[in-house]
């Protein structure tokens, strides 16, 4: 083990945090304006962030290639990052001691109930459409004056936000965020979803379900999906309810071709800005967030009319002869595929499905009933022969350019390639974006061809 410090053996700290990157270091801004010096430990040699940390806290050890034990058990509070596993065995031995282990959002939580209890929380989790819903949601409150501060599983860590003080704060959190989180008390928290995902680290579906469905103990009102029951919950709660078919009560749904609240009627679903009926779902789940901390329905409205969509999530971005090229490489589990699909189901055209990758030991079976759907199949990537089994007739391709001119040779004018890939894509690149990149680029690249 290497320690990166003035000292061999750092003393013993109150403060642990474990994994550095853009989490660890906004864990450790946040200590040192409390006046506390944390040791930071990691498991990698060279984690992300480590030049940054020793260039504006020379006084904080960084101890790399694994965790210490001797420093945890020593500890006050275990500050730990949400890619480490609770169950990683160093950290079962602090928690058997019975020190705390806690993550980032938890200390926001503290710190927001400490310093801004007027402030409002709003709490957004699920498999599938987390970031989507999470930036409709920042866009109308900042749409109706409001001041607003939106991070979390996506752009700032939570604690980052506490810089500069706020009315509302929309956090994205993953399901690993909300293990080590207990004392939010947001105004409104959703789950949009649950479909299987992160099965290389939960030991089933039920696990990784909890995890996400924690947060509704910490919401003054929770808004489930009414199409997934997976999000419902049997704990006494004041729920509310969002989904594609006609509400009742004061719930949201569609009616007559119409987003509605209850009897109220919002706007026409024509007249959205996204792609896909998975999408009209999103817009509705954050116009019913939004309403529950009173921002203005006039603001709802018009976002949901100009936004358009963010990257790598159902966006379009190439047409080539009549073809339109649809990245949706976000799709890294087998629920965003399924909903794209369904996204897609009124599409006119032939769809040319692109999927495959690091399936992370999920069951992809259920994928099988909607390929009927697709018009061909081209698969890639490690899992690409288990989804491939799936449709006869499926063509295994080993790169993106691959796929996309395979796809594009099968097309008319009028049809869609639609890369949904129901896998993550460390397998063979960086990230999903470097995913949808390439697709893009291979996609623009036909324009030369024509």
């Amino acid at each position: 083990m290497r320690t990166e410090s003035s000292k061999a053996s750092p003393a013993p700290a109150s403060h642990v945090v474990l994994g550095l990157g853009a989490t660890g270091l906004s864990v450790v801004r946040y200590l040192h304006r409390m006046g506390i010096t944390p040791i930071v430990m990691d498991s990698r040699s060279s984690p992300p962030g480590h030049e940054e940390l020793a260039r504006d806290f020379a006084d904080v050890a960084l101890i790399t290639n694994g965790f210490d034990c001797r420093y945890l058990v020593q500890a006050q509070q275990i500050i730990i990052s949400p890619g480490i596993a609770l169950s990683t065995p160093e950290v079962r031995v602090a928690l058997d001691m019975g020190i705390e282990v806690i993550g980032d959002v938890e200390l926001f939580a503290r710190a927001v109930t400490a310093t801004q209890p007027q402030a409002k929380i709003i709490a957004i989790t699920g498999s599938n459409g987390k970031t989507t819903v999470t930036t409709l949601v920042g866009d109308m409150v900042k749409a109706a004056g409001v001041k607003v501060a939106v991070g979390g599983n996506i752009g700032v860590p939570a604690l980052d936000l506490l810089a500069t003080e706020s009315d509302v704060y929309v956090l994205e959190l993953s399901s690993f965020q909300l293990e080590t989180t207990s004392s939010l008390k947001c105004a409104v928290a959703t789950c949009l979803n649950i479909s299987e995902d992160h099965m290389d680290r939960y030991p089933d579906l039920q696990s990784y379900r909890q995890a996400k469905l924690s947060i509704y103990a910490q919401a003054r009102v929770c808004l489930i999906n009414r199409e997934d029951k997976m999000t419902h919950s049997s704990e006494p709660g004041h729920y509310l309810s969002f989904g594609l078919n006609e509400p009742d009560g004061d719930d949201w749904g569609i009616r007559e071709g119409e987003l509605v609240h209850g009897q109220s009627r919002l706007m026409a679903c024509d007249d959205v800005g996204l792609m896909g009926r998975h999408n009209l779902a999103n817009v509705l789940a954050a116009m019913a967030l939004c309403d529950a901390v009173d921002i203005k329905r006039s603001a709802m409205v018009s976002v949901a009319q100009q936004f358009t969509g963010l990257p790598h999530r159902c966006q379009s971005v190439a047409s080539v002869n009549g073809v339109t090229f649809i990245d949706d490489s976000k799709a890294t589990n087998v629920g965003a595929t399924l909903a794209a699909l369904d996204g897609f189901a009124d599409f006119a055209g032939q769809i040319i499905l692109i999927a495959g990758g690091d399936a992370k030991g999920a069951d992809i079976a259920p994928l099988q009933p909607a390929l009927q759907r697709v018009a061909q199949l081209i698969t890639l990537g490690r899992d690409g022969p288990k989804i491939a089994a799936l449709k006869p007739g499926a063509i295994a391709v080993t790169t993106m350019s691959e796929a996309v001119n395979t796809a594009f040779s099968l097309c008319q004018t009028g049809d869609m390639v639609l890369l949904s890939p129901a896998c993550a894509s460390l397998d063979m690149y960086p990230n999903y974006m470097a995913r949808g990149r390439d697709f893009a680029a291979a996609a623009e690249a036909l324009h030369g061809s024509e």
